[in-house]
């Protein structure tokens, strides 16, 4: 018998997402089956109980189960419902998909890759939170269960990389693709789409040159325990070093950091807030008596002092191009567009 209080809190819907809602309940639903939460001739809840409870339109719950009955994980009795067709799903038309966190971009690059793979396959979501080991037991977890089509990881760790990439190793090659970070030590024929760090940001700093210029220093906060990879300190030092300009990479912002005529990368939103509250402590405008660049694009940046300059990757291209090289069954390393929004802070 279903516990159907643990049920529906494993179908967590998202209503900030772009997404269909639909599709997330489905994929939510086939996710609690493959985690044998369900039976295998269990009876779903109705579509009028599930739109009670889910505060969902009949329509959305119906849609959903057509889909997956459609993947031949549900069928159905006419007047009896739904139920589970069987409770060990055929995974090998299915997508292990990866990610080391949920943040705003991480949602867009996952509502543009769900949208553009469309009804044909039936998605397994986890997410690590950047931790080697909470990535280990969902690898030996789900590869123990079955063999996926496709692998679809985005692989950020803090700490034991060179564990991770041994585990990601074993995955088979044909089936993997790495998004927004490469990894030179995963050997074999396997597609990446990433962001190329290092020439990103020396590309986006030549872009500027003029507006930088002024600058007697540029500085970037990059935290000490942190995703990021190092390849931005890199670029950032080869353009300092060509254009003869002095920098400093902070791993944590204090206020006796900021000096006026300084220029300040900022990687994380909360060091971006951070150094606004000091600019505005100092009685200093943003854009005159100190530069900011923040990266990754979002709306309220447009505004906020009239506009912060931003570095940013395309996330929504980066989710359509991996559901691509699954759909047309590509191998493709493929860098993803970078863009310079520039703006009043600089």
């Amino acid at each position: 018998m279903i516990d159907k209080s643990l049920y529906y809190k494993y179908l967590f819907i998202d209503f900030d997402s772009a997404t269909p809602l639909y599709v997330q309940l489905a994929n939510a639903i086939s996710r609690a089956i493959e985690d044998k939460y369900l039976d295998t001739g269990e009876p779903l809840p109705s579509i009028n109980e599930l739109s009670y409870e889910l505060e969902l339109s009949r329509d959305t719950i119906e849609k959903a189960y057509k889909r997956l009955k459609k993947l031949n994980i549900l069928d159905s009795i006419p007047g009896k419902g739904y139920f589970v067709l069987d409770n060990n799903i055929n995974l090998s038309s299915g997508i292990l998909l990866i990610f080391n966190k949920l943040s705003t971009h991480k949602k867009i690059i996952y509502d543009a890759f769900v949208n553009a793979l469309g009804d044909n396959y039936p998605i397994s979501f986890y997410i690590y939170n950047n931790d080697y080991h909470q990535f280990k037991k969902i690898i030996e977890k789900k590869v123990k269960q079955g063999n996926y089509a496709y692998y679809v990881i985005i692989p950020h760790f803090l700490g034991m990389e060179d564990k991770a990439i041994e585990l990601i190793n074993t995955l088979p090659k044909e089936k993997l693709i790495l998004l927004d970070k490469r990894l030179e030590s995963v050997i074999g024929n396997y597609s990446t789409v990433y962001e190329d760090f290092e020439k990103d940001i020396f590309t986006s700093l030549g872009t500027l040159k003029t507006a930088i210029s002024p600058y007697k220093k540029i500085n970037i906060v990059f935290p000490e325990k942190t995703y990021h990879p190092t390849e931005i300190i890199t670029g950032l030092i080869n353009f300092c070093k060509e254009e003869q300009m002095d920098y400093s990479v902070l791993s944590k912002l204090e206020l006796n950091d900021l000096a006026k005529d300084n220029l300040y990368i900022t990687l994380m939103e909360q060091d971006l807030v951070l150094l606004i509250e000091y600019a505005l402590e100092k009685n200093w405008t943003v854009g005159v008596d100190i530069g900011v660049i923040s990266y990754n694009e979002i709306g309220l940046k447009k505004i906020i002092l009239n506009g912060i300059t931003t570095f940013s990757t395309d996330f929504e291209w980066m989710g359509k191009k991996a559901a691509d090289l699954i759909l047309n069954n590509k191998v493709e390393n493929i860098a993803v567009p970078f863009s310079v929004f520039k703006r009043a802070s600089i």
